[in-house]
């Protein structure tokens, strides 16, 4: 039984913004999404902001906001643990029957959640927000999402949608599916793939951010890309097996040609380049393939720590009545400080 059956008609809605020195974009992200659902008094929201280590007014902002808007939940993280783990503490604190991870730029349009909402009354667990083309982003961010759906999709599974972020509706039991996986390095966007669940989508163009700037370089995402591979695929280090043996099978029909080359033409001057480069070859493969090695080695020994995926600094709770009665949405108390109003 879906939570969808155990409620009235009202759906309480919980928004997951993870947010980093997002100032100036706070206020309009809240008036647009109030002016979306002003019309539909049925949908009980609650925004779930998650201070991801702001070094700037970040918090300041949420709590002045907070003072006017019973609405507003903070979960202030001790630091920056980075936007997946921002998000999973997002997902520990919602406390709606439907969970929607958004992001504060506006660039995830709040218009859209209706649609879902429609979709899960349908009978759908997962609601994909899937966009129609990357227009909004650069040639260069276009490109390399573009390969790294293809080559995510060729070597691990499960299979991720392409052009589909974070944006997404899910219904209570697939937030409580996510809650109980154990790890601690977490790729959400193939976390949200790997539970599965009924799963529809609806489509939509991107538009450019309200505010601010992105908050990910080239180098985020290589890593981001990185843990996504490790966590999702072995064939990175099967594929050192076949490289070693193409590389054996080489050097011995090599061997086989000098060989008849000596017993038909004599000994050769030996020469020095054809030395240097199979030693600076073979080299450069072992130590790419202790590199391989090393990245998921390096994973196991994170793993094995069992650190919590975040941790959180202080806890100012909204004043929604409403939705503070919807039970199952407590966060572990290992991991949180104690709760403020």
């Amino acid at each position: 039984m879906t939570s969808r059956e155990t409620f009235d008609s009202t759906v309480r809605l919980s928004l997951v913004v993870p947010v980093f020195n997002e100032e100036e974009a706070i206020s309009l992200f809240v008036d647009r999404v109030t002016q979306v659902f002003s019309i539909l008094p049925e949908v009980v929201i609650e925004f779930v902001f998650i201070n991801d280590g702001s070094r700037d007014h970040t918090l300041d902002v949420l709590l002045r906001l907070q003072q006017h808007d019973a609405r507003v939940r903070v979960i202030d993280l001790s630091r920056n643990f980075g936007k997946e783990a921002a998000l999973s503490a997002g997902l520990q604190a919602a406390r709606g029957q439907v969970v929607v991870p958004i992001d504060v730029d506006l660039q995830d349009p709040p218009e859209l959640i209706p649609t879902m909402i429609a979709k899960w009354r349908e009978g759908f667990e997962v609601v994909l927000a899937h966009r129609r083309h990357r227009g909004s982003d650069t040639w260069a961010k276009r490109s390399s999402a573009s390969w790294f759906y293809r080559i995510h999709n060729m070597i691990a599974s499960p299979r991720l949608p392409e052009n589909v972020g974070d944006f997404r509706l899910v219904d209570r039991c697939v937030v409580d599916a996510l809650k109980a996986l154990p790890e601690s390095r977490r790729f959400m966007k193939g976390l949200f793939a790997w539970v599965g669940f009924r799963t529809a989508s609806v489509h939509y163009t991107r538009p450019e951010r309200s505010a601010g700037s992105s908050k990910f370089n080239g180098w985020r995402l290589w890593n981001l890309a990185l843990e996504d591979v490790t966590s999702f695929s072995t064939s990175p280090l099967r594929v050192w097996t076949y490289i070693g043996l193409a590389v054996s099978a080489l050097s011995f029909m090599f061997g086989l040609y000098i060989a008849l080359k000596v017993i038909i033409h004599g000994v050769d001057v030996p020469g020095y380049a054809s030395i240097i480069v199979a030693v600076t070859l073979l080299g450069g493969l072992q130590l790419v393939g202790i590199g391989v090695i090393g990245e998921y080695l390096g994973r196991t020994y994170i793993e094995s720590k069992r650190r919590p995926v975040f941790l959180v600094r202080q806890i100012y709770e909204g004043g929604d009545a409403d939705m503070a009665s919807n039970a199952g949405a407590e966060l572990p108390a290992p991991v949180l400080a104690a709760p403020r109003a």
